[in-house]
């Protein structure tokens, strides 16, 4: 691994800091960008009613808004940079690998030529069984300390899984506000000619 990119806020990285080995040596994509105030999701667990369909609505909400954040803006834009000049694997994440890069992921699909229908496809991989059963219980207990409720299995799956409709938010905000997904990585993540083909030469080996 060349590059990680940290999709996550400061305040995310400080809580739970990145265990890095001995001698790593890649270099680190992250910013500074929303490092006040409190944190959207666990606002939002503490006033919401803990339904599945709130926590639909409310991820449906999310995707149509996180294209367009500045600071998501600034570390796509210097991801697909890296990725351009990539002299080996790059590495993306944020805190629960589905939404941040689930959404950064589906652009470098894109990228590369994948369908929006495939791109969908590959996001709906996330929804493991043994994801649930192994981290279900544990995302529980978190929601519960925070709210002081215990959430159905439904709502936890909404909240720890993904749906279709979620992504498919995301893609659709970008597409209206830019006409295309090409034209909001053209005009938003500055992805001009050149570093989209070196991206598509690092990817399709």
């Amino acid at each position: 691994m060349v590059t990680l990119v940290d999709l996550r806020r400061p305040n995310e990285r400080e809580r739970s800091p990145s265990r890095r080995w001995t001698g790593f040596s890649a270099e680190v994509i992250d910013n500074e960008l929303g490092a006040t105030g409190p944190d959207p999701w666990h606002e939002f667990l503490k006033s919401s009613d803990l339904s599945e369909g709130s926590i639909q609505a409310y991820m449906v909400e999310y995707y149509q808004r996180a294209p367009f954040k500045e600071r998501h803006l600034d570390l796509f834009s210097r991801y697909f940079r890296a990725l351009a000049q990539a002299r080996g694997p790059v590495l993306i994440h944020c805190a629960a690998g589905k939404d941040r890069t689930g959404i950064l992921a589906a652009l470098t699909h894109h990228v590369a030529g994948v369908s929006d229908d495939d791109v969908i496809d590959d996001y709906l991989l996330t929804n493991d069984p043994v994801r649930f059963e192994r981290r279900g219980p544990k995302f529980m207990e978190i929601i519960h300390e925070l709210t002081g409720r215990t959430p159905t299995e439904a709502a936890v799956r909404a909240a720890m899984g993904v749906e279709a409709q979620y992504l498919a938010a995301a893609l659709a905000a970008m597409k209206e506000q830019f006409g295309s997904l090409d034209g909001y990585l053209e005009q938003a993540v500055g992805l001009n000619a050149d570093t989209r083909e070196a991206v598509r030469a690092h990817i399709l080996l």
